[in-house]
């Protein structure tokens, strides 16, 4: 039984929303106060799990990029990404595909804003969530307009910063009723007709779940083509995008999901994307770290040997009895 080498520790980072004031349709003046952008840093910190922040931009008013960048220092916490809000009000009707020329330009202007952040911060990646590039009803959009626009959009960024690296975070909707960028496949394969080296994908495991993909194969499909720039981990019941703790729901598949993480290689920081909506939040980073790190070590040690040799010939009870000795002992 051949299981893994010993993994080396594993690293966590998180979105800056986790700490944030969080709202909902019905509680729209939210739960909890209002926390500023260098507050939700040094609440990330006193969580004490994290090394890293995605960082939603534009900032609060007043706070400069000098200001975010002491905080991080002050706090050792580092900038994993820079996320340009293009999915707020002010884009209702669509950033790069908005059907108004003024608004994709404005989306395009943030995107370069974000790039020189996300140099000043030192941040690895440009994060693009297109959350109002989509269409709510049938018949409300030309299907190839919209394609045009969102490749365009994001490729003109790419070309114009070709040693940055940009991902894009899909999702099957919300806050749209059908976004553009909603599946792995669909999403990977316009990527492909950017026709660009610098552009990847976040493969989140709460959306994945939420399109109703496996999320292991999601991922594996985006490290085969060379195009995964992040992984984030949450839970959801499928129906919508919950970000709950990590493991919270899935197990099996959370189990799943570490194993090919480690089947691929990947060594860099494992995003958490959690909405604790009326949990504190930084229990419900300690409380994910601690499952995930719990499900890695029952990964590392699966008898590969057994493991291959039951895919290999397709043996679901093999492969059953493996994950139930894993889990349960």
């Amino acid at each position: 039984m051949t299981p893994f080498p010993a993994p080396t520790p594993r690293t966590f980072t998180g979105g800056m929303w986790t700490f944030g004031r969080i709202i909902d349709r019905y509680a729209t003046d939210g739960y909890g106060p209002t926390v500023s952008t260098l507050r939700t840093i040094e609440l990330a910190s006193a969580s004490g799990e994290l090394t890293g922040l995605d960082l939603n931009y534009p900032f609060d008013e007043g706070v400069a990029v000098d200001d975010v960048k002491k905080s991080l220092e002050e706090h050792r916490l580092s900038a994993v990404n820079i996320t340009p809000v293009i999915y707020d009000r002010g884009f209702r009707s669509g950033s790069f595909t908005a059907a108004d020329p003024a608004a994709r330009a404005r989306a395009l202007d943030l995107a370069h804003e974000s790039v020189e952040v996300a140099r000043q911060l030192g941040a690895r990646y440009v994060k693009f969530w297109p959350g109002q590039d989509g269409y709510d009803y049938p018949f409300q959009v030309d299907y190839a307009t919209l394609r045009r626009h969102a490749v365009e959009g994001i490729r003109d960024v790419a070309r114009n910063f070709p040693e940055v690296t940009f991902a894009i975070e899909y999702k099957l909707k919300e806050p749209r009723n059908r976004l553009f960028w909603s599946t792995a496949a669909a999403s990977l394969l316009a990527i492909e007709q950017m026709g660009v080296d610098n552009v990847g994908l976040v493969v989140d495991f709460g959306h994945s779940l939420f399109a109703k993909e496996n999320p292991a194969e999601a991922l594996t499909l985006a490290h085969s083509m060379g195009r995964l720039v992040d992984i984030e981990l949450d839970d959801n019941y499928r129906e919508w995008d919950d970000d709950l703790t990590a493991g919270a729901l899935h197990l099996v598949e959370t189990l799943e999901f570490m194993h090919v993480i480690r089947e691929i290689g990947w060594e860099k920081p494992l995003k958490l994307d959690l909405f604790p909506y009326r949990e504190d939040p930084g229990d419900a980073v300690r409380e994910s770290v601690a499952t995930l790190r719990a499900l890695e070590a029952k990964a590392t040690a699966l008898p590969l040997d057994e493991l291959r040799a039951a895919q290999a010939a397709h043996d679901a009870m093999a492969v059953q009895r493996i994950v139930r000795a894993a889990l349960l002992g």
